[in-house]
């Protein structure tokens, strides 16, 4: 099959056209879960097709899309693809430089953008933005001449000859046209786009829908941005198995939903998990002791028979599978119903890591969290956790179509049809991204297991640190680890060229407040409260008893606690929500010194 993407959409309309495709609430504060069935989704990407085709967008053009999580990107991404345009997502989050960075370095012609907010920070750079045609906002908002909402674009006059030409392009669609350019973080330097072809996406939803262990009838939950490869990817394979897709606008209000949609699968990154364990253990801390002793004992089984046996393919022994089964109904399952996910089958995680400590809970009480490893250029996944004999502290096995070798430098080597064709209008970081044979270069390091071929990551590459006194640090591990824990929010290890570990914390400032209420701490501002000795103390000890396993020169010596979150406005972290380290270090420079007087 060739360019699945393309024609997705019509094949689902031969096959149930009235079936519902996805669902959303209606923008802005509807209450109500809208359904919109295929040959609805059909006719609004077509609408939208002749619109694109009839303002100019020639094959191969770019269209931008500025917007958090709603139906019209899919319309958007789909109609695009009809006409063998490029679509180019940016975060909701990203501010008017991030902005009208993407939209000139992808020479995109038209803007879409989601509500006031983002047609404000669009609007703000746009004489800055030379090949930008005009700007459209989904939301009914007041717009600049030139300009539109959606409702007024897909009602404008087209001229004669259009619809022939939008269908000619779909029959003409090549495997070699770019579907996306997806746009990295750019931690350590401009952000860069990775050419994603429809070749690419057709070789990973081919192997995807082979060999992952979902079903039509299934429905999924769109959390991540759409702007992330990784639910977009896992978007568009739902929607290439005929998954009913909720479509999630708002990522606070992602525990809402669930219990609202209460979904089979749902894409995730480890902050969510991490946030979920921090909070069901909080409530486990203070149950009467009794209570506490029944539920540990629960963890117990449930680790056995999930984890010992169930995880490696092996049939529980008869006695344990009947307690497992009564513990499941009376502590398991409610607190999965809870969470909105009793239904659950398949929860794919990557984007960073997860301690294994939260993922053997979480398999304990029956919620199937598949680790998984993958970046922008390589269409998402390059591996994840098997169905079977899946090994923790791994990102699972490669896919069938991946060739994995180790570099220089222990850094993961990969070939695959899904890797990109290069960085767009960059091919000096292109050359650079690949070997002189043609593998591209992951920039992580890692292991394989001789045995199943499954991978270890060990560093993120860019991020390894060399101490004063020669010694390596890898931040990730020990920020991964602190990350766990309840009182803490964000981590940044400090450790390049110095002469020992140091860290600056965000704290959880709910939890801190009522622990501090619960001391009877006196404090009179935030600030005020994270120099609190009773405060740092009680910190201290929780960094000591969670970096026990670390070496002494990887372990942190002394930290400060900042009064605040890092930034995506600020720049401290990316639309991802990843460190960028350069410039924390740079607005927390006099912090960070004193940790070294």
């Amino acid at each position: 099959m060739k360019n699945i993407l393309t024609t997705l959409i019509s094949e689902h309309v031969k096959q149930n056209p009235d079936r519902v495709a996805f669902k959303y609430k209606q923008f802005p504060g509807g209450a109500e879960w809208t359904p919109t069935t295929w040959k609805q989704f059909s006719e609004n990407v077509n609408n939208l097709a002749l619109r694109l085709v009839d303002n100019g967008i020639g094959v191969q053009d770019t269209i931008a899309i500025f917007s958090a999580n709603r139906p019209e990107i899919l319309y958007s991404d789909f109609a695009a693809f009809s006409i063998r345009a490029i679509s180019v997502s940016i975060y909701a989050t990203s501010s008017a430089d991030q902005v009208k960075y993407i939209v000139n370095d992808s020479k995109a012609k038209l803007l879409f953008v989601g509500n006031e907010t983002q047609y404000k920070i669009a609007r703000s750079v746009a004489d800055k933005m030379p090949g930008l045609k005009a700007i459209i906002a989904f939301d009914e908002i007041a717009v600049e001449d030139g300009d539109y909402t959606f409702s007024q674009f897909t009602k404008l006059a087209i001229k004669d000859g259009i619809a022939e030409e939008v269908t000619k392009r779909t029959s003409e669609a090549v495997p070699e046209d770019i579907a996306t350019l997806i746009y990295t973080s750019g931690t350590t330097g401009e952000p860069k786009g990775a050419i994603l072809a429809h070749s690419n996406f057709d070789a990973a939803i081919e192997i995807h829908q082979k060999v992952l262990p979902i079903k039509e009838d299934w429905t999924t939950i769109s959390f991540l941005p759409m702007s992330h490869i990784f639910e977009k990817a896992w978007t568009y394979l739902c929607l290439s198995m005929g998954m009913q897709v909720w479509v999630n606008n708002n990522p606070k209000d992602i525990a809402k939903s669930l219990r609202e949609t209460r979904p089979n699968c749902m894409c995730s990154v480890p902050r969510f998990w991490e946030k979920a364990y921090a909070t069901i253990t909080d409530k486990m801390s203070v149950m009467p002791w009794y209570k506490k002793t029944f539920v540990k004992y629960a963890l117990h089984i449930g680790h056995r028979r999930n984890i010992e046996y169930a995880a490696k393919g092996l049939k529980a022994p008869f006695l344990l599978e009947k307690q497992y089964q009564f513990l499941n109904k009376r502590i398991f399952m409610p607190l999965r119903k809870v969470m909105g996910i009793e239904n659950g089958y398949f929860f794919p995680t990557a984007g960073a890591p997860l301690s294994a400590n939260i993922t053997e809970f979480f398999h304990s009480i029956g919620i199937n969290l598949v680790i998984g490893y993958g970046l922008s250029e390589t269409t998402a996944t390059v591996s994840f956790y098997p169905t079977e004999n899946w090994q923790l502290g791994t990102v699972g096995q490669p896919l069938p179509i991946y060739k994995i070798r180790i570099g220089e430098n222990n850094e993961i080597q990969v070939k695959s049809p899904t890797v990109m064709q290069g960085y767009f209008n960059k091919p000096e970081e292109t050359k650079k991204a690949f070997t002189e044979d043609g593998w591209f270069k992951t920039g992580d390091a890692g292991k394989l297991d001789p045995e199943t071929g499954a991978i270890t990551l060990t560093e993120r590459l860019k991020d390894l640190f060399k101490t004063s006194n020669g010694k390596y640090i890898a931040p990730q591990a020990l920020e991964t680890l602190l990350g766990e824990d309840k009182f803490i929010e964000q981590v940044a290890i400090i450790a390049d060229k110095r002469k020992y570990v140091t860290a600056l914390i965000t704290p959880a400032f709910e939890a801190l407040t009522e622990y501090a209420q619960k001391k009877k701490i006196q404090y009179k501002s935030i600030e005020d409260l994270v120099k609190n000795s009773e405060i740092i103390k009680m910190m201290q000890q929780r960094i000591d008893d969670i970096q026990k396993g670390f070496a002494s020169f990887e372990q942190i010596k002394k930290f400060t606690i900042i009064p605040r979150e890092f930034s995506m406005e600020l720049g401290e972290l990316t639309n991802t929500l990843k460190i960028r380290r350069t410039i924390i270090n740079s607005h927390f420079a006099g912090e960070i010194e004193a940790m070294y007087v």
